[in-house]
């Protein structure tokens, strides 16, 4: 377990509400060039508590990066290169059921893709690629023992929670029509977002051990007795819900440092390998 711990580092991909670099403990700076370009900013490492990670502003730290623009490759890619083992995501949505409220924590377990313009594979015959076609099996996108590890956590906190739930990621930025809610609700979707796909994937795909805390702010367009989701409102909510997700990511990490994860990382590295035709 000793090499486990000394090796091991979560990636933190903050959302909305959640990009905040202060929130870790020595602090450095890192700009990291990818093959696919820039990250969505400078990646913070540090520790929090006695884990090492490192913070990335999934949308900038000003928050100008729009869902579509996100570089998201560029993003996965630069944690895997400082070294990260692990991501915890987190990710405003929309909830697309009466019992989730704003407020409430959704550990995802799935995911719809509803994006159009995003690349979603490092494999992509690109000069610095890597080599082949990747034909990654996603029947299991996030990884169970991590997603075990927060579902615990949320627990012990007593944060109104949700143990499973099947994100729609949509292309945005532009918020549903009541009839595109209403068709995913159709769907047995539980929340909605727009940052999800390609961010699971490419993370799968890295060979990473990704897991997603999906941060309810509103009830999207669906409900006709509550007032329709709009920015203020999802920026009013983020800011108690990012309190939450850091409550739940102080609680969590050290758990996640005493687990032996090197069976679950060969594991997620050997799946890559079996799925790059070459």
């Amino acid at each position: 377990m000793a090499g486990a711990q000394k090796d091991l580092r979560v990636g933190i991909i903050g959302g909305s509400g959640l990009d905040d670099p202060d929130i870790l403990e020595n602090r450095q700076e890192h700009t990291v060039k990818t093959p696919f370009g820039e990250p969505s900013d400078v990646l913070v490492s540090g520790r929090i508590g006695e884990v090492d990670c490192v913070l990335l502003a999934r949308h900038g730290r000003k928050h100008s990066v729009m869902p579509t623009n996100v570089n998201y490759r560029a993003n996965i890619w630069a944690l895997r290169d400082l070294g990260c083992t692990h991501i915890i995501a987190t990710t405003a949505c929309g909830s697309l059921r009466e019992d989730i409220s704003p407020g409430h924590v959704v550990i995802l377990d799935q995911f719809i893709d509803r994006t159009t313009k995003r690349a979603q594979t490092f494999y992509d015959g690109g000069k610095d690629s890597p080599k082949g076609v990747c034909h990654l099996p996603t029947a299991t996108p996030f990884h169970h023992g991590l997603r075990k590890v927060l579902i615990e956590t949320v627990r012990q906190l007593q944060i109104p929670h949700h143990e499973a739930g099947t994100v729609v990621t949509i292309e945005g930025p532009r918020f549903s029509t009541r009839a595109e809610s209403c068709i995913f609700r159709s769907w047995h979707s539980h929340v909605i977002n727009m940052t999800t796909v390609p961010e699971v994937i490419l993370a799968k795909e890295a060979g990473l051990l990704y897991a997603a805390i999906a941060l309810v702010t509103d009830y999207d367009c669906w409900r006709l007795d509550v007032h329709h989701v709009d920015v203020e409102q999802v920026m009013e909510t983020m800011r108690h819900n990012s309190s939450i997700a850091v409550r739940i990511l102080r609680a969590a990490l050290p758990k996640i440092a005493s687990i032996d994860w090197s069976s679950h990382l060969k594991e997620a590295q050997d799946e890559v390998t079996r799925a790059v035709m070459k």
